[in-house]
């Protein structure tokens, strides 16, 4: 294991609703500060769900000129916003020779789901002629790894994990690998989310996943309480630059994190529903300590994937207690989801990014809307308040539909 290369975080770029920046969006996680409101990017009245965690005044021409904006679906848009954002933040430029060994990975759950709503609407109102001939390129769940790689230069691998909510987390492990076994220099990695859509959230509905709160959305969100009833879905997009601690040493990058840990499982169980002991979850978390050869005791804060759904949280709690046991009582754990809503398979990516700032700032960031303890749910959960705390080891935990779960762990930067 100690003969891999070491991977270091040089690069944070972030779009959630609770900020347009990596820097917005700590800010408002610190104040406990809520991004969920009545949906606007459609006439909810019929639905049972009315809210989500919109990403509010985005501007993609800061990032994307006109005649390429058709070309994109919003999860490419917020995709390219985060990783201009992350490259800035690294410096690193890519030349036409360091171009094959700088990849890309950025996973998304569903991908260009208003752009397929958008032309079936035209196919069925028009007739085929009517479909843009960048329906398809716009809406698949690699082009958001494609756009980047162009925008960038990458030459190096290029691919895009969609494993539900799991897909930026499994991204983001997929790439620590490429660069721990040789196969990059760097690479941009992360996951994407636009699904505030129309059929989306009715299929969301339908399955009964999302809160209903509508008399009080900033509320909404409420992961580990007893009164939680559902997720608020939410987009944006998380993205880090990723690069081999020898490499980003050579060229002066300033380094904010290291990763140490990455571990993924199945449940094998259901197709929604987490497996009833938290095994594939417990699992999962193992395998990210074992793969950074780091002990339950050592890790500090749990970026827990806390989705504010009861299944998901009681489960979560269950694996975190069988784990870490008695530790589980003294680590700290949040679900930033209570103010970013739930961003699917950009979920990994953003929390990610929010755990390597945990470790910068040495804080923990709150679960906001935290007000009846569950029998179930007995952990620190960080309640409704940042904590400023010494964080050495942080993890990062994503699991998603079909039961596959995947778990990051993050170090504080030392030589």
């Amino acid at each position: 294991m100690n003969s891999r290369n070491r991977v270091v975080v040089t690069g944070v770029g972030l779009v959630s609703a609770v900020g347009l920046t990596s820097a917005q969006t700590w800010e408002g996680l610190l104040a406990a500060r809520s991004g969920v409101a009545p949906i606007t990017h459609f006439d909810a009245s019929a639905y049972s769900c009315r809210f989500a965690a919109e990403v509010k005044a985005f501007d993609p021409f800061q990032f994307i000129e006109k005649k390429e904006l058709k070309k994109m679906g919003l999860f490419i848009q917020f995709a390219l916003a985060a990783a201009a954002e992350a490259m800035a933040g690294s410096g690193l430029k890519v030349d036409d020779a360091l171009a094959p060994r700088v990849g890309v990975h950025i996973g998304s759950g569903i991908g260009g789901f208003d752009v397929i709503e958008r032309e079936h609407a035209n196919l069925l109102q028009f007739g085929p002629r009517r479909v843009s001939p960048f329906f398809i390129p716009a809406t698949i769940v690699n082009l958001a790894a494609g756009h980047v790689s162009i925008r960038y230069n990458a030459k190096g691998p290029n691919s895009a994990a969609c494993t539900a909510c799991a897909s930026g987390s499994h991204s983001l492990g997929d790439a620590i690998r490429l660069i721990q076994h040789g196969y990059a220099d760097a690479m941009i990695a992360g996951g994407t989310e636009a699904a505030i859509t129309p059929l989306s959230v009715a299929g969301f509905a339908s399955m009964k996943a999302l809160s209903t709160r509508n008399d009080d959305p900033e509320h909404a969100s409420r992961p580990f309480d007893l009164t939680r009833d559902g997720f608020v879905i939410g987009e944006g997009s998380g993205i880090l630059v990723l690069e081999e601690l020898e490499f980003a040493r050579r060229r002066g990058a300033k380094i904010l994190a290291e990763a140490v840990g990455y571990g993924m499982s199945a449940d094998a169980f259901h197709i929604t529903m987490p497996e009833d002991s938290g095994d594939g979850a417990f699992r999962a978390m193992q395998q990210t300590l074992a793969d950074a050869g780091v002990a339950p005791g050592q890790v500090d804060y749990i970026n827990a994937h806390g989705t504010s759904t009861s299944y998901n949280d009681k489960f979560e709690t269950m694996a975190i207690k069988r784990l870490f046991g008695e530790h589980a009582y003294k680590a700290a754990v949040s679900s930033t989801k209570s103010m970013t809503g739930h961003l699917l398979g950009g979920a990994g990516g953003l929390e990610a990014g929010i755990s390597v700032l945990a470790l910068q700032h040495q804080t923990v960031p709150p679960t906001a809307n935290y007000q009846t303890p569950d029998p179930d749910c007995d952990l620190d959960y960080t309640p409704n308040h940042a904590k400023p705390r010494a964080i050495r080891y942080v993890l990062s935990n994503s699991f998603g539909f079909g039961g596959t779960n995947a778990a990051l762990l993050f170090k504080r930067w030392e030589e």
